[in-house]
């Protein structure tokens, strides 16, 4: 039988995810880096921890789905 994670274990690995995110934004994020609008690093990291939120909230396994997907199993 398929085990779901817990509640407990859910909210902890959100406050992990977003402490990582605000510190990688304060270092990385907007207005630094290279690009001409300041905004290069930020936009790729919005996109990650949006991947990375969903996969909590939803108990998603991308990884395993991008896999069946490449060898055609799905």
């Amino acid at each position: 039988m398929y085990r779901r994670q817990g509640c407990l274990s859910g909210l902890l690995q959100m406050f992990l995810l977003t402490n990582a995110y605000e510190w990688m934004q304060r270092n990385f994020g907007f207005g630094r880096g290279a690009s001409c609008a300041g905004c290069g690093c930020g936009i790729i990291l919005f996109v990650l921890f949006v991947i990375f939120a969903c996969s909590i909230i939803m108990s998603t396994d991308w990884f395993r789905m991008a896999l069946a997907g490449l060898l055609g199993l799905v």
